[in-house]
């Protein structure tokens, strides 16, 4: 006689996600919470070793760090996306060698990083003259630019606070934000604004962005649950912040 007693296997699925989060990363994780809805989605987050500051040469050791990192998520796990979540870590790295880094270590149906999630936004909202604001110093901006202009979109400005240590950068106020964004539209003419870096507090003064300067305002988080809810069918069910969000209701 069988001991043990008799069950069943939940075979119902909903989509699940995959996070390689930074450990540095204060913000990423609140604003998923905030935009996915709970029961939406299953959500696994793993973190990948990054340094206090945020550099090129701390980025690069990221690239070694990923494959172990995303082998921590579940190994049962089917995901529909994982996302390695760090926007100038993916300019200096390579969506293309993120991408490969992450399949061979994890069976994901598709990956995304928040550079990749923003491309898609832009174009997906026809935006041609996108300006940038973000926390970092100049050798992390710049790549960051020349992926926009690769794709054929013009940055005809940018902006930086020019911090390097993560900490402090989880820290910017909202209002810092918001007068950044209003100094970057007072130097060029734009037709949406990128504010780039998971780690930025961006959520809460995007609505209010938008209104003031009558553009789209996208951030890194932002855009990167949007395209992951794209990829796996989800599209319509965040919630809404920002135009991007709002007209895929």
């Amino acid at each position: 006689m069988n001991p043990y007693f008799p069950y069943t296997l939940d075979t119902a699925q909903t989509p699940t996600f995959g996070l390689i989060v930074l450990s540095v990363d204060e913000t990423l994780e609140d604003d998923f919470r905030r935009l996915i809805p709970q029961h939406t989605a299953r959500l696994h987050i793993t973190r990948i070793p990054s340094g206090a500051e945020l550099t090129p040469e701390t980025i690069a050791q990221m690239a070694n760090d990923l494959p172990a990192a995303a082998a921590l998520l579940p190994k049962e796990a089917r995901f529909d996306a994982i996302a390695y979540a760090c926007t100038s870590g993916t300019a200096l790295i390579g969506a293309d060698r993120v991408t490969e880094l992450i399949k061979a270590n994890a069976t994901a149906a598709a990956v995304t990083t928040p550079l990749t999630a923003a491309l898609s936004a832009i174009h997906h909202l026809g935006l041609k003259r996108v300006g940038i604001v973000s926390p970092y110093i100049t050798s992390v901006a710049a790549p960051i630019r020349a992926a926009f202009e690769a794709t054929g979109i013009e940055v005809p400005a940018t902006l930086s606070f020019g911090e390097e240590v993560e900490a402090r950068v989880a820290r910017i106020s909202g209002q810092s934000i918001i007068e950044a964004a209003t100094e970057l539209t007072q130097r060029a003419e734009v037709d949406g604004i990128f504010l780039s870096c998971t780690n930025l507090r961006t959520l809460g003064v995007i609505d209010a962005l938008e209104a003031k300067l009558g553009v789209p305002v996208l951030s890194s988080n932002q855009c990167l649950a949007w395209h992951m809810a794209r990829l796996s069918g989800l599209e319509g069910k965040l919630t809404t912040v920002g135009r991007i969000l709002s007209q895929t209701r």
